[in-house]
């Protein structure tokens, strides 16, 4: 008798203690052959495959790993490479492909953005009308044939869909879309073809442009392109994977001429599931039904995703069900298994990659056997969850009686901004366009050796102080030297500009090697927002106030921003997201206060995430950006006049956001524009900003050092939309990743382009 199958989407690139990491920047820093390299990167691809297959996973993703980008891998499959990397067709070698990604001397990187509403980021393609794809070389074939000749491993090629993959594109116009997509169609057909002769029985084709608000019309570009795959390669199987949301238009996508529909059960807020109940699914397709959450690191309750499973058998039978993670598991941990030191009512209640790999194995033998087969399971993840929220921690009277007290108004300040401008500018007496820069200095191998030592005990609290205090005095120095004119302190005794904070707010835990990937080889480990968040004591003023006493230039405190710490943190989900944004806009609220006490007057509230949590249906936009600008305001509001508020946004696309950018109210606003200069620009051409503003006038993601004259042309072009007034000077982001030995000089640059501007525009304007 055929039975329920396990499935997964995909799986974390970067190994339990980052090996994956590690063995790109040795490559980077030729500490590494490509050939050591690429063995290297082989055995940790094959180690995972083993790992899932081990666990008892039925259909293994193959092709989900990837040296930097699953989005960028796909351009380069089918030859969407940029003409500046001067690439010939044929083989792609890793040289062009880590440029694209990191830039280089003579080309910039691709343009980097948020992989829809996750805190992880993908390399833009780059597609022009006249673009003519071709296929570079079939990686996905030779990721197969290594998987089944080294692991004997029958694996599912994952590829991100051309659907998917057009609409994440840039440089084209709308109208050009359906050309580009009949150029690709083709590619994607010769892909399938030679995986179909190599033995491959599934393909799992990811569209999560699906789960986005589509108007009905741009269904036809998937009625086409999954037509034409049917009648090229009607034989084999094909998946049509959705995931972080519902599907709008579930009957014409689950009438798709596809084998399998994958439909996220976790984050479609029950409408995948309402609408299976109303209209049933097709008897001819299997349903791969995401149950087990893949982007948050909360254990299942088993007892209620086996109701909603059986809930599903209704509707389908056995043979056609596969459970999967409701995504790829990318976006959590590797395994809790090493996490020794956290609180065992925490450690109790979560689940990295690994232990939901078990989860999905323990819902298909309850699927398979019966619910009593699984009832120690179920009655260990519901004791442990129950743990959880009855301990103290998720009950603090003070805490809840703060949040009860709010009302609805929106905060606002005492004063609009033209009259808190007034009294800035008499304030602080700054320059036609000031420089600044957006918080981080350059964390060397001596910083983070010098805070290992400290938190092994190797070092004093006052040793590492005293460290901390001699790179302070020495950026401010280096700050005054370039001649910036409003500086930072550092951030050098931060590790991580979310996990610093939650380290001293009450309600926050933290891991020891629960790592996810961001960008590139850049991995974060997100604190853990468990419990009831408070602040106990002043987190930043130390080394702010120490930093202000060096100098008499205006020293910006710098704090991350409620919406931001939410979206970068894995997050309780027994309460609603306000009220977690609430909580914590309130402890910032008393931290601001602390600075104000301490001279600190120029404060930084960074809200670089506000944009990459954005919801994927229009319908629940608008809610979130409301709440967004009220914890913003919650947290910022309560302060002097003179008191300049400054905030930090990451990323492009900010047009459907401005209004709510403006509604922030924040004196200063720095944006991240350096990769899409020309997009940002038609943003405030369409959108009168009356604020301060930063475009960010070169890229900090790239090791290459921006000349002069680039950086004048990027100022001035800024200029020809926002007023001169209220145009500040400054990098894309912070600076913690980059090298001295590359800081200082952009600096230099970025001053000199800034003094040159200046007194062209004043010697214009006498």
């Amino acid at each position: 008798m055929s039975k329920v199958k396990s499935s997964n989407l995909g799986y974390p690139r970067i190994g339990e203690k980052r090996e994956w990491k590690q063995a790109l920047e040795q490559f980077w820093s030729n500490q590494l052959s490509e050939e050591a390299f690429l063995k290297r990167i082989k055995a940790l691809r094959l180690s995972y495959l083993e790992k899932q297959k081990n666990s008892g996973i039925d259909l293994i993703p193959i092709g989900d790993f990837s040296l930097y980008d699953h989005v960028l891998d796909t351009s380069i499959l089918f030859g969407l490479i940029p003409e500046r990397f001067h690439h010939k067709n044929g083989a792609v070698s890793l040289d062009t492909y880590f440029s694209i990604a990191r830039g280089k001397n003579d080309a910039v990187a691709s343009e980097m953005t948020k992989w829809f509403n996750t805190n992880y980021h993908y390399i833009v393609p780059e597609i022009s009308a006249d673009t003519k794809p071709y296929i570079t070389e079939n990686r996905l074939l030779n990721l197969y044939l290594e998987a089944k000749e080294e692991l004997n491993i029958d694996g599912k090629p994952v590829i991100v869909g051309p659907v998917t993959l057009l609409k994440l594109s840039k440089g084209f116009e709308k109208e050009d879309f359906p050309n580009l997509l009949r150029s690709l169609i083709p590619l994607y057909i010769e892909v399938f073809t030679d995986l179909q002769k190599a033995g491959a029985t599934w393909i799992q084709v990811d569209e999560p442009i699906l789960s986005t608000t589509l108007e009905k019309e741009e269904l036809s570009y998937f009625k086409e392109t999954y037509e034409a795959f049917h009648q090229a390669v009607p034989n084999l199987n094909i998946l049509l994977q959705t995931y972080f949301e519902s599907v709008d238009h579930y009957q014409d996508v689950v009438s798709l001429p596809v084998q399998g529909i994958g439909l996220d059960f976790v984050y479609d807020d029950g409408a995948n599931l309402e609408a299976l109940r109303k209209y049933g699914f097709p008897e001819d397709k299997v349903l791969a039904a995401g149950m087990v959450d893949g982007r948050n690191i909360w254990r299942t309750d088993l007892d209620e995703a086996f109701h909603q499973l059986n809930d599903l058998l209704h509707f389908i039978d056995q043979e056609r069900l596969w459970i999967q993670p409701s995504c790829s598991l990318q976006h959590v941990p590797v395994t809790v298994r090493q996490e020794t030191e956290l609180e065992p009512v925490l450690k109790n209640a979560i689940s990295f990659a690994d232990e939901k790999l078990k989860e999905v194995v323990t819902l298909v033998k309850g699927a398979n056997e019966g619910r009593d087969a699984i009832l120690d399971e179920i009655k260990q993840s519901k004791e442990a969850i129950q743990a959880l929220n009855h301990s103290q921690h998720r009950n603090i009277d003070s805490v809840r009686k703060e949040i009860q007290s709010l009302g609805e108004d929106m905060p606002s300040r005492p004063l609009p901004f033209s009259g808190r401008q007034a009294i800035q500018e008499k304030e602080w007496q700054l320059p036609l366009l000031p420089t600044t820069t957006i918080g981080s200095l350059p964390q060397t191998k001596e910083i983070r050796s010098a805070r290992k030592k400290w938190r092994k005990g190797e070092w004093t609290e006052s040793q590492y102080e005293q460290f901390i205090h001699q790179n302070i005095e020495k950026w401010i120095k280096i700050q005054e030297d370039l001649d910036i004119d409003v500086l930072v302190h550092g951030e050098f005794e931060r590790n991580d500009m979310v996990e610093y904070f939650g380290e001293k707010l009450r309600g926050f835990a933290f891991t020891r090697f629960a790592w996810v990937q961001s960008y590139g080889s850049r991995c974060v480990k997100p604190p853990i927002i468990f419990g009831d968040v408070d602040l106990e004591s002043p987190m930043t003023v130390k080394e702010s106030a120490y930093a202000q006493s060096l100098t008499k230039r205006p020293v910006k405190g710098m704090l991350t921003g409620p919406v931001t710490i939410y979206n970068w943190s894995f997050v309780r989900n027994d309460i609603s997201q306000f009220d977690v944004n609430k909580q914590i806009a309130l402890a910032l609220q008393k931290e601001i206060h602390a600075l104000e006490e301490n001279h600190i007057r120029m404060i930084q509230v960074d809200e670089p995430a506000i944009r990459e949590g954005l919801p994927l249906k229009e319908e629940k936009k608008q809610k979130y950006l409301h709440d967004a600008v009220y914890v913003f305001r919650l947290a910022t509001s309560y302060v002097e006049n003179s008191t300049q508020i400054h905030t930090h946004m990451c990323y492009s696309e900010f047009d459907e956001i401005i209004d709510a950018i403006d509604q922030l109210d924040a004196d200063v606003i720095s944006i991240e524009a350096a990769r899409s200069h020309g997009e940002m620009i038609s943003t405030f051409e369409d959108h009168q900003y009356d604020k301060g503003i930063g475009l960010g006038v070169y890229d900090i993601h790239s090791p290459r050092i921006p000349s002069v004259e680039e950086i004048k042309t990027s100022i001035e072009r800024a200029l020809q939309v926002i007023n001169p007034k209220l145009f500040w000077i400054n990098p894309d982001c912070g600076l913690k990743t980059r090298k001295p030995d590359e800081t200082i000089p952009a600096l230099k640059n970025l001053v000199q382009a800034t003094k040159e501007v200046r007194q062209k525009y004043l010697l214009l304007n006498k």
